[in-house]
C-alpha cells in the first residue's frame, strides 16, 4: 500500500517535471506563436544594448552621438565601488549568492501575496531590460490574456536570468545592468548618469552620489532630483540605510552622510557630442543608404563613425564663417534701418511677413476655427509670448508674437561653407549655417541658390573644349543674342555690371578674370549654351539648368556642395571626384566596418584642367581681376597662388567666392534664406565684399598654423604639354578695382516674379527676373574708356611683382613644352 501511494506521487512529480521541460520547450520555441520571443544562447553571448553611436573628426576629436537612448557603456572597473554596494544593498542583497533566481524572495514574494516585496533579482532585471521581455511584440498571442501574459513574461525572465548566470560572472551581470538601466532626463547608463547629474565620471562617484543615483531606480521621474529634490533626499537617505544594514556602511558614517545635502552639479557629455549639428545632420543623410544595405541601426548599434572633417580646419572656418556674418548683419541693419527690406526686381516693397504667415500650417486652420474671421486671426499672431531667438551676443529671451518672429527672421542673413580636397575628395569643412539651433536649413546641400558669376568658368571650359586658348580675344562691347523661346524669336542684350563697356580687346583669362559679362555672352553663343550646360554637367553639377543664352551669368539655381565638387575636377587634373564625407566606420571595440573611398572618373584632359587653374588665376592677376580684395589679407609668402571666382545674383541676393589654392578648393555662399530681402548696391552685398572676406579669414588661419598641413605654394606644374598659347600679358592699366562682379541685369525672364517665392528656398531651380535694362543704342567705331580709379602702390607693387613672376613662367614653359 504504502509502495504503491510512493509510486503514484514519483509519478506525478515525473509528469510534472516533464510537463514542465514541454512547458519551458515551447516558450522558447515560440509553439503556435503563442508566446512570443524568447532570447536564445546566441543572443545571450551577444548581448543587443541599445547604445548609441559616436561621431568623430578625422583627427579622432568626438563631435556628436547618435542615440535613442543616451548610453554610453563602462567596464567594471569604471565604476565606483559605492555604486555596487549601493545597487546590491538595495536591489538584491543575495545577488552573489543566487544563480539568477532568489528562490527565498520568491517564497517570500508568494506567502505575503507581494506586500513583503518583489522577488525581482538583478539579473532578471537586466534579462527584461536588455531583451525587452514585456514588450508586445515579446509575447505572442497570449498577451490577450492578462494573468497568463504575467507569468509567461515571469516564465521567460528566470529562463533568461538562468542563461546569463550560466555565460556570465557576477561583475559582467552587474555591468551591464549598470550600462542598461535608465537614471531618468534621458540618461541611459551610469556613465551617462554620472556626468548629467554631477559632472563626474562613473568612478568618481561618492557614497552620497551612488545612493542618489540607485535609488533613482525605484522611480526615475518619482526620485528625480532636479524635480522632486525633497523626495530624491529621502530615498538616498533610504538606500544609505540599506548600505548600512547590510554591512555596506558603518553607523557612524550613516550618521554622518544622512546629513549632507545633495551636491549635484548639471553636466552634459563631453565635447557637445549631446547636441545636434548641420555635420551631424548630413552624416546622418550620407548613411542612410549604407545603414539600409547593411541592416544597421545608426542610434542603436554603437558605432564608431569618422567623418573626413578635419577638427582645425573645422573651427578656423566657423570662426571665420562668425566673424564675417556678425559684420554683414550689422551692415544689413545698417542699410536698411527702419525700413522693411523685401522688395522685388523692380524695388517694389513686398509684404513677406504676411505672406509668411499665410503658408504656416496653422493658418488654414485658424481661418477654419474663426470662420475667416480676419481680425481673430490677426490676433492670435500678434499675441506676444516668451521666446527665445537668435542674436550674435548670444541667445536671447523675449516677448515676441509670431509675426514679430517672422519679421525678426526674414532679416536675417545666413551662409554655407564647404571645403574640399580634390586629391581624396575628403570634405574638410561643413559650415551649414550660422547656427543649426534656430536655422535648420543646411546651405550647402540643401539650399539651391542663383551661382551668379562662379557659373562663368563653365563657359570658358567649353570654349577651351572647343579649341579656344586663354590667349583668344572677344570686345567687351554691347552684345545683342537672338534665341528662340516657344517658337518665337527674341533677343537678349546683356550689360556688364556698371552698365559701360570699354570696348577693348579682352583675352578669355582676362575676361574671366575681371568677369566681364558681354564677353561671356559672346563666349557662351559662340560655343553655344547646350556645350555650357554640358560640361557644368560633366564636372558635377547635378542640379537642373535651363539652357539658354544667359547660362553662363548663372540664373539657375546651385548648392555650394555641387559647386565645390565641380571646381575641384579643375584641381583634380580633370578627374572628378565625388565628395565623401565619412572615411571609416568600426564598432565599439574598433573593429572595422568598413572604410569609404571617392568615386572618380575622368571629364577633362589634364591640358585643360591646368589651363582652366591658370584662367583662375587671372583674377588676381589681371587687370580688374574679382579676386583682387585677397591682397587685404595675408596669404602671400612663398609665392603662394590662388585662384577664385566672385558672384552676385540678380538684386544681389546672392553673394559667392569660390575659392582654390594648390591643396583645397572651398565654396561660400551669402545671403538671406528670404529672397526678397538683400542689399541695395554692390558696395555692400556683391560677393567679393561678402562672402570673398569669409575665404580669406579662413585660409589666413590656415596658413598661420604650421600644423594645420596646409601651406603657401604655387600650383601644381603641368605634367604634360601645354599646346595652347598663353603667352599674353595684359598690359598694366588704370582699372577699377571696385568695380562689381554682378549679374543683376543679365538674367533671362524665365520665371514667377520674385514676390511669389516662398520663404524657404524651393528644391527646384529657377532663374531670376531680369531688371529692367536701359535703352540700348548701338556701339559707336570709338568711344573713350569710362573713368578709373588708379592702383595703390601697394597694388601696382604687386601686380608688377606678379606679373614679372607670371612672364618668367610662362618663357620657361614655352621653352621647356609645357
Amino acid at each position: 500500500m504504502f509502495k504503491e501511494i510512493k509510486n503514484r506521487y514519483l509519478r506525478y512529480i515525473a509528469f510534472f517535471i516533464f510537463y514542465i521541460i514541454i512547458f519551458f520547450c515551447a516558450l522558447q520555441l515560440n509553439f503556435l506563436w503563442l508566446f512570443g520571443y524568447s532570447p536564445s544562447y546566441s543572443d545571450i553571448k551577444k548581448p543587443a544594448q541599445r547604445v548609441g553611436s559616436e561621431l568623430y573628426t578625422s583627427d579622432g576629436k568626438l563631435i556628436g552621438r547618435y542615440f535613442k537612448e543616451n548610453r554610453t557603456p563602462v567596464n567594471y572597473e569604471e565604476i565606483s565601488p559605492s555604486v555596487i554596494k549601493a545597487l546590491v544593498a538595495t536591489e538584491d542583497v543575495r545577488f552573489y549568492k543566487h544563480s539568477g533566481i532568489d528562490v527565498q524572495a520568491v517564497a517570500r514574494a508568494v506567502v505575503g501575496m507581494g506586500k513583503d516585496g518583489g522577488a525581482s533579482t538583478i539579473t532578471q532585471q537586466l534579462a527584461k531590460n536588455l531583451y525587452r521581455t514585456r514588450y508586445s511584440k515579446s509575447s505572442g498571442f497570449i498577451k490577450h490574456v492578462p494573468l497568463v501574459r504575467t507569468l509567461v513574461s515571469k516564465f521567460k525572465e528566470w529562463m533568461t536570468a538562468l542563461k546569463l548566470e550560466a555565460n556570465y560572472s557576477k561583475n559582467d551581470i552587474i555591468t551591464m545592468y549598470l550600462n542598461t538601466v535608465s537614471f531618468g532626463n534621458n540618461a541611459y547608463g551610469i556613465k551617462t548618469a554620472s556626468r548629467i547629474y554631477f559632472d563626474k565620471e562613473a568612478k568618481e562617484l561618492s557614497t552620497t552620489d551612488a545612493a542618489l543615483l540607485v535609488g533613482m531606480l525605484k522611480g526615475t521621474n518619482l526620485y528625480n532630483p532636479l524635480k522632486s529634490p525633497d523626495r530624491a533626499l529621502e530615498r538616498r537617505n533610504i538606500v544609505l540605510s540599506q548600505m548600512n544594514k547590510y554591512n555596506y556602511l558603518s553607523k557612524d558614517s550613516l550618521a554622518l552622510l544622512v546629513k549632507q545635502p545633495m551636491q549635484l552639479k548639471e553636466g552634459k557629455m563631453k565635447d557637445g557630442s549631446d547636441g545636434d549639428s548641420y555635420l551631424r545632420a548630413a552624416v546622418d543623410k550620407y548613411l542612410e543608404k549604407w545603414c539600409e544595405d547593411n541592416d544597421l541601426d545608426l542610434y542603436e548599434d554603437g558605432l564608431k563613425i569618422y567623418t573626413t572633417i578635419d577638427s582645425k580646419l573645422q573651427g578656423y572656418a566657423e570662426e571665420a564663417v562668425k566673424d564675417q556674418m556678425k559684420v554683414l548683419q550689422k551692415r544689413f541693419y545698417s542699410v536698411w534701418g527702419n525700413e522693411d527690406p523685401w522688395e522685388d526686381s523692380e524695388r517694389k516693397k513686398v509684404d513677406y511677413p504676411d505672406r509668411a504667415k499665410r503658408n504656416l500650417p496653422i493658418y488654414a486652420l485658424l481661418q477654419k476655427k474663426y470662420k475667416n474671421n480676419t481680425d481673430s486671426v490677426d490676433a492670435y499672431f500678434n499675441k506676444k509670448k516668451k521666446m527665445r531667438i537668435f542674436s550674435y551676443k548670444g541667445d536671447r529671451d523675449t516677448l515676441f508674437s509670431t509675426m514679430d518672429s517672422i519679421r525678426y527672421y526674414g532679416k536675417i542673413m545666413n551662409t554655407g561653407m564647404m571645403t574640399m580636397e580634390p586629391k581624396s575628395g575628403k570634405i574638410k569643412v561643413w559650415v551649414g549655417g550660422i547656427d543649426h539651433k534656430f536655422f535648420k536649413y543646411d546651405h550647402v546641400n540643401q539650399a539651391k541658390r542663383q551661382a551668379g558669376s562662379t557659373f562663368k568658368p563653365f563657359a570658358y571650359l567649353a570654349a577651351l573644349e572647343s579649341g579656344m586658348s586663354p590667349c583668344d580675344t572677344f570686345v567687351d562691347k554691347p552684345v545683342k543674342i537672338a534665341y528662340q523661346n516657344k517658337g518665337k524669336t527674341e533677343y537678349w542684350e546683356p550689360k556688364n555690371a556698371d552698365w559701360s563697356n570699354s570696348y577693348q580687346e579682352m583675352s578669355l583669362r582676362w575676361a574671366m578674370g575681371k568677369s566681364v559679362n558681354t564677353v561671356t555672352a559672346q563666349v557662351t553663343e559662340k560655343v553655344g549654351w547646350d556645350n555650357v550646360v554640358k560640361w557644368a554637367k560633366e564636372c558635377g553639377i547635378e542640379s537642373h539648368l535651363e539652357s539658354v543664352p544667359s547660362v553662363s551669368l548663372g540664373p539657375n539655381d546651385v548648392t555650394v556642395f555641387e559647386m565645390v565638387k565641380a571646381y575641384s575636377t579643375f584641381l583634380n587634373e580633370g578627374v572628378r571626384t565625388d565628395p565623401i564625407l565619412v572615411e571609416k566606420i568600426t564598432d565599439q571595440n574598433d573593429n572595422l566596418i568598413e572604410e569609404f573611398t571617392a568615386k572618380t572618373k575622368r571629364v577633362l584632359t589634364e591640358e585643360i584642367a591646368w589651363l582652366m587653374l591658370y584662367m583662375f588665376r587671372g583674377g588676381m592677376d589681371e587687370p580688374g581681376g574679382t579676386s583682387r580684395a585677397l591682397w587685404e589679407w595675408d596669404l602671400w609668402k612663398k609665392n603662394n597662388q590662388i585662384g577664385g571666382k566672385t558672384g552676385t545674383s540678380s538684386d544681389y541676393v546672392d553673394a559667392w567666392y569660390m575659392g582654390i589654392t594648390k591643396d583645397l578648393v572651398t565654396g561660400v555662399w551669402v545671403g538671406c534664406d528670404e529672397r526678397t530681402a538683400h542689399f541695395k548696391n554692390g558696395e555692400q552685398g556683391e560677393g567679393s565684399r561678402t562672402a570673398l572676406p569669409i575665404f580669406a579669414k579662413f585660409m589666413e588661419k590656415v596658413y598661420h598654423d604650421p600644423n594645420s598641413g596646409y601651406t603657401y605654394g604655387p600650383f601644381p606644374k603641368s605634367k604634360v604639354e601645354i599646346t595652347r598659347n598663353i603667352n599674353c600679358p595684359t598690359p598694366v592699366q588704370q582699372v577699377d578695382t571696385t568695380a562689381i562682379d554682378s549679374t543683376a541685369i543679365d538674367s533671362l525672364d524665365m520665371s514667377i516674379p520674385i514676390a511669389e517665392e516662398p520663404q524657404i528656398p524651393k528644391t527646384e531651380p529657377e532663374v531670376q527676373p531680369k531688371q529692367e535694362e536701359k535703352k540700348n543704342t548701338e556701339a559707336p567705331v570709338k568711344q573713350t574708356p569710362p573713368a578709373t580709379v588708379p592702383l595703390t602702390k601697394k597694388e601696382e607693387r604687386e601686380l608688377k611683382r606678379k606679373q614679372k613672376q607670371e612672364q618668367k613662367e610662362k618663357e620657361k614653359q614655352q621653352r621647356n613644352g609645357g
